[in-house]
């Protein structure tokens, strides 16, 4: 059954402060292969200008895709997360994520649609500091694949 389009516009609550460690920004970045300095060296990212060690730019997919767990959980709406597949995510910065930041997430449906009797559903994730200074907008893309004539 498709996605019900007057959930577009729907805002959730902000997710409560994450608080982004040196440890776990060295951690992502091994993970994804970066080696940059900035990313493990308090003084390479001084040396850059910034306050501290500052986050690979995919960073901030830990915290927006746990907010946008409100959207997939959201029982109204009905998304059937067995059929999810991530389809595109993008990232727009007012500056870069930080050791020391405290991040919170609000989480919107931008768009619901339906594309080969798929649905596609959009969802944008607003990051903003413990001061409410805009950080990154995440959007991410979910496709929730149809059932095939089997039901599966």
């Amino acid at each position: 059954m498709a996605l019900d389009p007057s959930f577009i516009g729907r805002t959730y609550p902000p997710t409560e402060p994450y608080e982004v460690g040196r440890e776990k920004i060295r951690e992502f970045a091994v993970a994804v292969g970066d080696q940059n300095p900035a990313y493990n060296d308090p003084e390479a990212a001084k040396a850059l200008g910034h306050p501290d060690v500052i986050a690979p730019p995919t960073f901030p997919f830990v915290i927006t895709y746990r907010a946008a767990a409100q959207v997939v959980e959201d029982p109204e709406l009905g998304l059937d997360f067995s059929r999810v597949v991530h389809g595109d995510q993008k990232f727009a910065y007012t500056r870069p994520v930080r050791a020391g930041d405290r991040l919170s997430v609000t989480v919107t449906i931008d768009n619901i649609k339906s594309l080969a009797g798929n649905d596609v559903l959009t969802v944008r994730g607003e990051v903003t500091d413990a001061t409410g200074e805009h950080v990154v907008t995440s959007v991410m893309t979910l496709v929730a694949r149809a059932a095939d004539e089997a039901g599966e």
